[in-house]
């Protein structure tokens, strides 16, 4: 592993991702400046990480729509990790300029600030929504389908900027795709929280959660841990094939919305019997979404040598025992 220590851009760094990739940075003896303007990433994820390492964490309070917050945040960085975005299919639905504007715009104006900056690696946060309406299973990254929602179209456009911008500019820039991640600090809050941390929530309050469907759409739920895995593969590999690529990131094992309440009733049972006979409630399917998603990590392991640790099994108990102890 590269010992070297570096000048580092995240942007989102408030937000569940972006606050698990700093910390662990930090941790590594990097340099950080975090910039985020708060809309959906929370000043409680940086405040122990600003009180341990004053010394190496700066916080910039900007906007990645505004071009000179992006300058100013990348001047002086030798990496770039982005992380900002406005996630959620329904929001990108019901608003789909505003998704616009933050996913395609300030990706666009974080690319022109890491090139002026002249950054060593722009490493980027995709989405498997890029796969679309493809219904090959598993998702192997050169074959995807057309856009389901206004979200997937802002996260296929990051890619194809970054892909311009390796060919005309010569930047190192790799996307990762992830695919449902889940861990400590995702938000179990608002009308746009994602499906763990919002069935963790409604069970522990001895609510019922409400599926969309019939429960038997599946995803690749990938643990915050082999994201950050797959983050510092991006930036320390040398292999020159390995850049200017996308990635699965992802642990590549299917579950089915039925068995993630089936598994959250018995690790949430443990703290407390009496959620696991919760009933669950069944709704309408949700507008926009992909029927199944499974990843592919052969590309990944073969040129950035990314070997996930948590199956989804383990990394949903780690999880539930973060919810109990801080919700």
């Amino acid at each position: 592993m590269n010992k070297s220590k570096y000048k580092i851009l995240v942007t989102g760094g408030a937000g569940f991702i972006g606050s698990n990739l700093t910390e662990e940075l930090l941790q590594q003896g990097h340099k950080i400046t975090v910039l985020d303007n708060f809309a959906t990433g929370k000043i409680e994820n940086l405040l122990p990480l600003l009180k341990k390492y004053p010394d190496r964490l700066t916080l910039r309070v900007g906007d990645i729509r505004n071009l000179g917050d992006c300058r100013e945040a990348a001047e002086g960085a030798e990496y770039i990790f982005h992380e900002a975005a406005l996630g959620s299919v329904p929001r990108s639905i019901k608003d789909p300029v505003t998704t616009n504007e933050v996913n395609v715009t300030g990706f666009l104006n974080m690319l022109v600030a890491g090139r002026d900056a002249g950054v060593k690696r722009f490493i980027y946060a995709a989405s498997s929504s890029t796969y679309g309406d493809s219904t090959s299973l598993p998702k192997v990254e050169d074959v995807i389908g057309k856009p389901l929602s206004p979200y997937a179209i802002t996260k296929y456009v990051n890619e194809l900027y970054a892909d311009v911008f390796s060919k005309t500019y010569d930047m190192e820039c790799i996307g990762l795709r992830y695919f449902n991640v889940f861990g400590r600090r995702q938000d179990p809050n608002g009308a746009y929280a994602a499906v763990i941390p919002l069935f963790v929530k409604k069970l522990m309050g001895h609510e019922s959660p409400v599926i969309n469907g019939d429960g038997e759409y599946s995803r690749d739920f990938t643990y915050i841990d082999n994201v950050i895995q797959m983050n510092f593969r991006a930036m320390e590999t040398t292999n020159p094939e390995a850049v200017n690529q996308v990635y699965n990131t992802a642990y590549g094992e299917r579950t089915t919305l039925n068995q993630l309440v089936g598994h959250l009733k018995e690790f949430l049972g443990d703290y407390d019997p009496e959620i696991k006979n919760i009933e669950v409630i069944h709704g309408p399917n949700r507008q926009g979404d992909i029927p199944h998603s499974l990843a592919n990590i052969d590309k990944a392991r073969a040129l950035l040598k990314y070997n996930p640790k948590y199956n989804m099994r383990d990394g949903l108990k780690e999880a539930v025992k973060w919810y109990w102890e801080h919700l």
